[in-house]
């Protein structure tokens, strides 16, 4: 096979490659959409907008927060390792 054979080749395994790589990205992006799209009807069943997604966080972290420091604070003082 001379050079310009050669070359052809190369790149015609070049171009099959890309087309598999675009493939696969393609089908990575269809999977995202749908996932973003199953996450968006989640948030809509829960009551949350998605520019609301990091004031919901917060709230519910602090609200797990206070839960927690309530839980503690009536577990009898005595009762609590001092190892932690």
């Amino acid at each position: 096979m001379n050079s310009v054979e050669q070359d052809l080749e190369k790149m015609k395994q070049a171009i099959e490659k890309a087309k598999d790589v675009r493939y696969r990205a393609e089908a990575k992006l269809e999977e995202l959409e749908n996932q973003k799209q199953r996450l968006l009807v989640e948030l809509e069943e829960l009551g949350v907008k998605p520019e609301e997604l990091e004031q919901e966080i917060q709230r519910l972290e602090d609200s797990i927060a206070r839960s927690m420091d309530e839980a503690w604070s009536l577990i009898p003082k005595e009762l609590v390792s001092r190892e932690q």
